[in-house]
């Protein structure tokens, strides 16, 4: 059986989306996402994405790491899938329900409300999340919150000083962090622009991240060190980040903005990964 796929990215964090709203597809599981995912045999990708029918939305999507793991949220195969389908969408994700719309700067995405209590995280025990009381050699004191999947924060005056690719497996994998967690390090420039870089549960060090971008949007906005909009600038390009906890039409929802680009379509044949 021959598979069509289409090869995205944003930023480039990089996807493998199958489309199954018109024929679909055998199961998909961990084993076959990272087969497919692999960069040596594989197709090669951060995450291969489905694109499902859905019974709340207008679609549903599926994400698969690269090691195989399926996560509840990606903010830019989000962005990916909303270019790929087209139009304003609504769209279901193990995170929750979000909503895509074309923008001038590229797709814009609801990534609605973020989450702050621990076991929200979740986290292993009760503690502060706005300055986790927990530290790993040069990074310390995190914010803690869920945008539709976990993620630790830590802001720091170097980004370039720090060894992310070292420390990001080693907090990934904490204990305090039951689910394992996405691993932010981010450096404020002014009220208005926050340099980042991200160790991502289950793919490692990353062009982009969305729901990373997000959620050190936010964090930076809790901490009172940027405003309610935010261009966060990470290794792939730039993410506008807004955050409306102010506004009653906004009701403290995340709002992220930025580029989806298709790089090829092609096929494979099934039976070489199942």
């Amino acid at each position: 059986m021959r598979i069509p796929f289409t090869k995205m990215h944003g930023l480039g964090n990089d996807f493998v989306v199958l489309d199954a709203r018109a024929e679909p597809l055998p199961p998909i599981n961990g084993e076959i996402a990272a087969a497919l995912a692999d960069r040596h045999t594989g197709i090669g990708c951060d995450q291969l994405v489905l694109i499902e029918p859905s019974d709340m939305a207008d679609i549903r999507m599926r994400i698969f790491n690269s090691d195989g793991g399926e996560v509840e949220a990606c903010g830019n195969a989000t962005r990916a899938v909303g270019l790929l389908v087209g139009g304003e969408l609504t769209v279901e994700t193990l995170g929750g329900l979000l909503a895509v719309r074309p923008d001038a700067a590229g797709i814009a995405v609801d990534m609605g409300v973020p989450r702050f209590e621990w076991d929200a995280i979740p986290l292993a025990y009760a503690m502060d999340t706005l300055a986790m009381p927990v530290g790993w050699d040069m990074l310390d004191a995190p914010v803690a919150v869920n945008v539709g999947n976990p993620h630790a924060v830590f802001f720091v005056d170097d980004l370039a000083a720090i060894p992310l690719g070292e420390i990001g497996p080693v907090i990934e994998h904490d204990p305090v962090f039951p689910q394992a967690v996405n691993v932010n390090v981010a450096q404020v420039l002014s009220r208005g622009a926050i340099r980042l870089r991200v160790w991502e549960r289950g793919a490692g060090l990353t062009r982009a991240c969305g729901t990373g971008a997000c959620a050190t949007a936010v964090a930076a906005m809790r901490r009172g060190l940027v405003d309610r909009e935010v261009t966060v600038s990470l290794p792939g390009g730039d993410l506008v980040i807004g955050w409306g906890q102010d506004s009653a039409e906004a009701k403290g929802r995340i709002t992220m903005t930025g580029p989806a680009t298709i790089s090829y379509t092609g096929a494979f044949d099934w039976g070489a990964y199942a």
